[in-house]
């Protein structure tokens, strides 16, 4: 059987001197596409997007845009949820490469037979994983819905909280339910400690700390704000500190400066010693590739329809929450 050799771009086949933000422009209308952008990717690419906001914002964009291709530029489980929603698009990213730890440490094959353990227990999973792990689960949420969806599933029933243990204990502490818990983390939140960001708290007294709930429990435990990504946004935009420690990708800074250019953003340190924290998966797209992806529509998310149908239902059910 011959094998189809993956896409690879080809950024030597860029002409030099290429206006690419002007070619991204061309390429948009064109091939009719819209162009989604995650909180996290590059500023570049971010300015050039018809729409930044996190993963679901972003496939509900796309599933209601009168377009035909969507260029998701985040990572492959994002790209996989748009394709789950709007089936009839050609969904492409820039790189095929920009996977999720989360996602990635927790492959359908494995969760399947992890969730052996729990044969009577409803499965709430967090949006970053991938479609076979959706089609494993009873309902999907995401961190700004993850409370009110399981919220809404009956106190008798047993729970399974997937991928990400950390989301998952926050939710526990949140709505008083026991759940098991799949031992996935953020390669990125799960830099933050505690001891670190109360030193830089010591530095900066004035600065509220606001924290992703992918964060460890004794980071959040410090925070004057927990929220998903585009709460952590809107709470910048509408509190009045002059000084914010950010503990989440720093991506999310560019958004941040723009809506309160006066206000000091700190990123929160990992504990590697660098002074940001940046996604090594959204950092694989960049304009060249963006640029290649709309030129040629590779590489493109295909999917069997049987697991999309599967994973779709899932979905459809926190969708139906509002």
């Amino acid at each position: 059987m011959d094998l189809i050799a993956p896409y690879v771009p080809d950024l030597e086949s860029i002409p030099a001197g290429l206006d690419l933000p002007a070619e991204i422009r061309r390429l948009k209308t064109e091939r009719r596409a819209i162009l989604l952008a995650h909180y996290y990717q590059e500023a570049e690419i971010q300015d050039l997007a018809d729409f930044v906001g996190d993963s679901l914002q972003l496939s509900q964009q796309a599933a209601k845009a009168d377009a035909d291709v969507i260029c998701f530029c985040g990572v492959h489980f994002m790209a996989e949820t748009a394709k789950i929603l709007s089936p009839a698009k050609t969904v492409v990213i820039p790189d095929m490469d920009a996977g999720c730890s989360l996602a990635d440490r927790c492959p359908a094959d494995h969760f399947a037979q992890w969730l052996k353990q729990y044969p009577d227990h409803d499965v709430v999973s967090y949006i970053n994983c991938s479609a076979g792990v959706k089609a494993l689960s009873t309902v999907i949420c995401t961190s700004s819905n993850a409370v009110r969806v399981v919220e809404s599933l009956p106190k008798e029933r047993k729970l399974v909280f997937a991928p990400d243990r950390h989301l998952g204990k926050w939710v526990m502490k949140q709505t008083g339910r026991d759940m098991a818990l799949f031992p996935g983390f953020c390669i990125v939140h799960e830099q933050f400690t505690a001891k670190r960001v109360a030193a830089l708290k010591a530095q900066h007294p004035e600065a509220k700390l606001i924290a992703h709930p992918e964060c460890d429990a004794t980071v959040l435990q410090l925070a004057d704000f927990v929220g998903s990504t585009a709460a952590l946004l809107n709470f910048v935009a509408k509190d009045g500190a002059k000084a914010f420690i950010v503990a989440t990708e720093a991506g999310i800074l560019h958004q941040m400066r723009q809506r309160r250019p006066e206000a000091e953003l700190i990123p929160a340190p990992a504990d590697s010693g660098c002074n940001c924290s940046l996604c090594p998966y959204m950092k694989l797209n960049s304009i060249e590739k963006l640029y290649l992806c709309l030129r040629d529509l590779k590489p493109e998310i295909t999917m069997d329809e049987g697991l999309r149908i599967q994973a779709l239902k899932p979905l459809e059910r926190m969708l139906a929450l509002g």
